[in-house]
């Protein structure tokens, strides 16, 4: 096993995960679309590396402006010590605070990306969401989720409490490939897979925009001629769904 056969994993389970999740990859489109149609706001929320799927989609060239990550000081990469954003990311209750402390509301939208689905920020946020009339996307992997317990004292996982499931398709424990002489697996896939699909979601989101007769509020690069002026109208006309300036 080397480089080229990891790139290779990766290619094959973007493949498997986009060939056989079509159907909720459409909802979350369309979930997404009509919020923007109809002025509701859109978040993303992960932590640790899962956080990195938020990072991908906002304030983003060629991504929709109106997209907002919710990042957690303490549950984000620059976090040191590193290992406090696993014991943080366990704490029952902590996600409603999360949730409650940003603003998101009822016909909001909010894609949370955790890959085993088993830690309670997660799971609470989602629970939270749908109190609130907020519609969730949760981006996971299945064949993780089901080998592990749920540490939510509820024991519901993240796909257990959503309303439209995406499958990554990944190995169990994310890390993919194997090397002779090595006992742990190497090369996790939910980043390259989990960026992949989101952003497959974002461009089926503006060509339902376009059909609709919506003219979708994509940024352009700043360096290109333009694009300040571009972006610039795109955020005075939606100053009221971007919470990141």
């Amino acid at each position: 096993m080397n480089g080229g056969d990891y790139i290779k994993i990766v290619n094959d389970t973007i493949d498997k995960a986009y060939n056989t999740q079509k159907e909720a990859l459409g909802k979350a489109a369309e979930a997404i679309a009509a919020a923007v149609e109809s002025k509701r706001n859109v978040f993303v929320f992960g932590c640790s590396h899962a956080g990195m799927i938020a990072e991908e989609v906002f304030y983003r060239t060629g991504g929709l402006a109106v997209i907002n990550p919710i990042f957690f000081p303490g549950m984000m990469l620059n976090c040191r010590p590193i290992t406090m954003t696993s014991q943080l990311e366990r704490i029952p209750g902590l996600g409603r605070t999360i949730f409650q402390q940003n603003h998101l509301s009822e016909g909001d939208v909010l894609v949370i990306h955790s890959v085993s689905g088993r830690n309670s920020v997660p799971v609470d946020m989602a629970l939270a969401a749908a109190e609130a009339g907020v519609t969730t996307i949760c981006l996971t992997n299945l064949a993780y989720s089901n080998s592990v317990t749920s540490r939510h004292p509820s024991g519901r996982r993240l796909f257990e409490v959503c309303d439209i499931v995406i499958d990554n398709k990944g190995d169990v424990g994310d890390a993919a490939a194997e090397i002779e002489g090595l006992p742990e697996k190497i090369g996790p896939t939910s980043t390259a897979v989990g960026t992949a699909l989101i952003n497959a979601i974002v461009i089926d989101a503006v060509n339902k925009m376009l059909s609709d007769g919506i003219v979708p509020p994509v940024l352009m690069s700043a360096n290109l001629d333009g694009g300040d002026e571009h972006n610039r109208r795109i955020f005075d006309e939606y100053a009221d769904n971007i919470f990141y300036m």
